[in-house]
């Protein structure tokens, strides 16, 4: 049951390319059963805003994402006779005030799930560009085991309170600093918040994004991964997408990591029997799939 549970379409998301619906056609065409769309949630506040935001409000940004979920939806109809579209937002995690947004929005809309993800420490952006990371680093006294610190901890505190059932790239705070070695101070932060992604019934995402941005595995890096595998942590996978072309990226070196890794088994949402709630479901022999054809 090959499957992706996280996404996004230049329609709705300033930094990706095409329409949604190009993305769920280029995910048919890749035999994709299951696919994620996950646009990002809103933000309130204008001091919030990307750069490539600059242009826009916050109420254009919630008037994006309803629109989003009316076109997912419509998606979601139109071809379920070829592919099972979820739906739901990859939160933001800034200030305060950024897991209730999430969860009240996931309510608003009824959608099916929440992908946990943090962009930002001492709300500024950390995996934007180089200039924004280095703002964010300043914030944490140019100090990089303060600022991982301060990553994990703004995690651990989304992991918390909203419970995602995916937590999305665990560790992108490395985007900037792929070789920095962690800390035994940072480790047993990471420790921490796995253990709470176990204890809750999360699942920690495999996602292929980070190869794009040149760094030497999926996220989360091997020394974590190895670590959420030994807790006996449930795994899913993930392109990331930001569009069209990109569906499906870096899936080749994915079957590869995951066989060096050796995780056989992944886990996938799907609905329930009653055609609306979300349900874990287990893929075992997952790299046997004949999905992976095109890619190996």
């Amino acid at each position: 049951m090959p499957f992706s549970l996280h996404s996004h379409s230049g329609q709705f998301c300033e930094h990706a390319k095409g329409t949604l619906e190009e993305v769920v056609q280029e995910a048919i065409k890749k035999n994709f059963i299951v696919y994620g769309l996950s646009e990002h949630c809103p933000r309130y506040r204008e001091q919030d805003l990307y750069p490539e935001e600059f242009h826009l409000k916050p109420s254009d940004l919630i008037n994006t994402f309803t629109a989003y979920v009316h076109e997912a939806r419509r998606l979601q109809q139109k071809y379920k006779s070829q592919i099972t579209l979820i739906v739901g937002l990859e939160s933001e995690t800034i200030n305060s005030s950024s897991s209730s947004e999430a969860l009240c929005i996931k309510s608003e809309h009824d959608l099916d799930y929440i992908i946990g993800s943090v962009h930002h420490v001492h709300e500024t952006p950390i995996d934007f560009d180089e200039e924004q990371f280095a703002n964010a680093l300043k914030k944490s006294s140019n100090d990089d085991e303060k600022l991982f610190e301060a990553y994990f901890d703004a995690q651990y505190k989304t992991l918390k309170e909203v419970k995602p059932l995916i937590v999305g790239h665990f560790d992108v705070i490395r985007i900037y600093r792929p070789n920095w070695q962690i800390t035994q101070a940072v480790w047993e932060k990471i420790k921490r918040n796995v253990d709470c992604v176990i204890d809750y019934g999360g699942l920690f995402e495999i996602n292929a994004a980070a190869w794009t941005v040149g760094l030497p595995d999926a996220y989360p890096q091997r020394d974590i991964l190895q670590l959420i595998v030994s807790k006996g942590g449930r795994c899913t996978i993930s392109d990331d997408s930001h569009g069209p072309l990109s569906v499906g990226r870096n899936y080749d070196k994915l079957y590869g990591y995951l066989t060096e890794m050796e995780i056989y088994t992944l886990y996938y949402l799907d609905y329930g029997d009653d055609g609306k709630s979300m349900v874990i479901k287990e893929l075992k022999d997952a790299l046997e799939h004949k999905f992976w054809d095109q890619w190996i």
